[in-house]
C-alpha cells in the first residue's frame, strides 16, 4: 500500500518509543511498510533511515528516549523545505509521514504538508503547552517526578529547617509547577503565566516561620522572570539559536535569603523530569496516539494532529497546535493558590 516513515523531533520526552510502537504496530496492520527516521528532521534531510516492523519494536514500551534519536534542526530553518527532504522520500518510496513533536516541529511539519507531503503529526512535550489538544504524554510523568523530588526536598528542608526552592521544566508555561507543586504540597508556586511579587513570596515565608513552621518549598517555573534587581544578564542560546532556559530560582533563592536571613537552597530538576521511564498513564496515551496516527494515515488524511478531546482521540487541523501556546488557566493555579503560605 505504500510506506509510512516516523520521526521524532525536538526535546525527548518519555513515551516517545510508545508511540513510534504503536506507529509500526498499526501501520503493518492496515498493509503499510514502515520506515524509521533517525535525528529528526536531520535524518529526512540526510537520507538516514531504517526499516521497523513488529520485532524491531518489541521491549522498548517503558524506554525512556526515543530508539530513532531526535534533534532540533528544522528543515525551514536549515534547509529549504520540502525540497531538502525529497532525495530522502524519493528513494525510501516515503508516501507520508508520521512526526512526533512540540510546537515547532509540528509547523515545520504543516509547511511540509502545505508544500504536498502527507503528513499526520502527534503532539509531544512535557510541557503539556500544545494548543488544539487537552494533554501531552510525557506530561504526568514530569510531573511524578517533580513530585517525589519535592516530597524528598519537603524532607530536608524541615530537618535544617531550611527553604528550597525547586526549577521545573515547563519553558513560558507554568503547568509542570502548578500541578507538581499542588500535589507536593508547596507552599508557594511562581509561573510564567501569573505576575508575581517577591514581597509578597518573602512575607508567606515570614508568616510560616512565625508560626512555627520553619522550611518552606516554593517552586518556580523555568520561564519565569527573575525578581528586581536580580537579573543576571541576556539569555543564553543553543547552538540552533533557541534560547536556554534554567537556573532562574538562583536569582528567587537569593532574594529571599536577602530579605529573611532565612538558609535557603535550590534544587533545579532540569533533564531529570523528561528522562527515564513513563509512567503507566503515559505509556497508555503515548500507545493510543501511534495507533490512532497510523489510522489517519491509512484513511489519507493529511495535515492533521492526533488530539486529546475528553477521552476521545480525534484528528484536528495541525493550525490548531501552532495557532498558540497553551497556557495555565486561572482556576486551575486558583486552586494552587489556595495553599499559599
Amino acid at each position: 500500500m505504500g510506506v509510512v516513515g516516523v520521526l521524532t523531533g525536538g526535546g525527548d520526552c518519555p513515551g516517545l518509543n510508545a508511540v513510534i510502537r504503536g506507529v509500526v504496530c498499526r501501520a503493518e496492520e492496515h498493509g503499510f511498510d514502515v520506515v524509521g527516521i533517525r535525528d529528526g528532521w536531520e535524518g529526512l534531510m540526510t537520507d538516514r533511515v531504517v526499516p521497523l516492523d513488529r520485532d524491531d519494536v518489541r521491549g522498548i514500551l517503558g524506554r525512556g528516549g526515543t530508539i530513532l534519536g531526535t534533534s532540533r534542526m528544522d528543515p525551514y530553518v536549515h534547509g529549504d523545505g520540502l525540497a531538502s527532504c525529497e532525495k530522502t522520500l524519493n528513494s525510501n518510496g516515503i508516501d507520508r509521514i508520521v512526526v512526533v513533536g512540540g510546537d515547532g516541529t509540528l509547523r515545520s511539519a504543516m509547511g511540509l504538508a502545505d508544500e504536498g507531503l502527507h503528513v499526520i503529526g502527534v503532539p509531544k512535550t512535557i510541557d503539556n503547552d500544545i494548543a488544539g489538544t487537552d494533554v501531552t504524554f510525557g506530561f504526568e510523568t514530569a510531573v511524578q517526578i517533580a513530585t517525589d523530588a519535592i516530597d524528598r526536598l519537603a524532607t530536608t528542608a524541615e530537618a535544617h529547617n531550611r527553604v528550597v526552592v525547586v526549577e521545573v521544566m515547563g519553558r513560558t508555561k507554568g503547568w509542570i509547577a502548578t500541578h507538581a507543586g499542588i500535589a507536593g504540597g508547596a507552599d508557594y508556586v511562581i509561573v510564567p503565566e501569573f505576575e508575581y511579587d517577591i514581597d509578597e513570596v518573602v512575607n508567606t515565608i515570614r508568616s510560616r516561620h512565625r508560626s512555627g513552621r520553619r522550611y518552606s518549598i516554593v517552586v518556580v517555573g523555568e520561564g519565569i522572570e527573575p525578581p528586581p534587581g536580580y537579573d543576571t544578564g541576556e539569555a543564553k542560546k543553543d547552538a540552533f539559536g533557541f534560547e536556554r532556559l534554567g537556573g532562574v530560582a538562583y536569582q528567587v533563592a537569593a532574594a529571599i535569603e536577602d530579605q529573611t536571613n532565612f538558609e535557603t537552597r535550590v534544587s533545579v530538576l532540569g533533564h531529570i523530569q523528561r528522562g527515564g521511564t513513563p509512567v503507566a498513564s503515559d505509556r497508555v496515551l503515548a500507545t493510543r496516539l501511534g495507533v490512532a496516527a497510523a489510522d489517519f494515515a491509512a484513511k489519507d488524511l493529511s495535515n492533521v494532529m492526533v488530539a486529546v478531546r475528553g477521552t476521545e482521540i480525534v484528528p484536528v487541523p495541525i493550525q490548531e497546535a501552532c495557532a498558540d501556546i497553551r497556557g495555565v488557566p486561572e482556576d486551575l493555579f486558583a486552586t494552587a493558590r489556595t495553599f499559599f503560605g
